[in-house]
């Protein structure tokens, strides 16, 4: 086995730790809008699979794919690579800025009581389409590093 063919294996892991959990929070915020009693240990959940799972799983896989391209020859130049190279770079600025505060807000809200709330539903509503929006984004980077389309 080569260094790169082993760098891949962890790369491709890492993408479905990270993807996988991410893909499961639309479903656990799902069942905690049909049992409002649950969703405080559901969004408490989620942030701990976004903490010590997913977000290092991203990280990783940013340093596994820069490894891959030391290793591979790979230019970061060519469009794929550098196509999703930037989407990252948003996928993680969005997370960072949107995603994660408004996650944290929505547990504050939840444990002084506020899930019936109006301000708790827009807050819930924002994280929704964040999270959608995150989604995408990861799907096309999936796609690019996939596919390999060139220009």
């Amino acid at each position: 086995m080569t260094l790169y063919l082993f760098l891949k294996f962890f790369h491709v892991l890492l993408a479905i730790v990270a993807v996988g959990f991410n893909a499961s929070y639309g479903i656990w915020l799902t069942r905690a809008a049909r049992e409002p009693a649950h969703t405080l240990h559901v969004l408490r959940g989620i942030k701990v699979l976004d903490d010590r799972f997913a977000n290092p799983a991203y990280g990783l896989l940013l340093v596994t794919g820069i490894a891959m391209l030391v290793v591979g020859d790979i230019s970061p130049r060519t469009f794929w690579v550098a196509t999703a190279l930037v989407l990252y770079a948003v996928l993680v600025i969005v997370a960072v800025v949107v995603y994660s505060p408004t996650l944290r807000r929505q547990i504050a809200m939840v444990e002084s009581g506020g899930v019936d709330s109006e301000p708790y539903r827009r807050l819930a509503t924002r994280g929704a389409a964040t999270g959608g929006a995150l989604a995408l984004i990861v799907v096309v980077i999936v796609f690019l590093m996939v596919t390999k389309p060139t220009l």
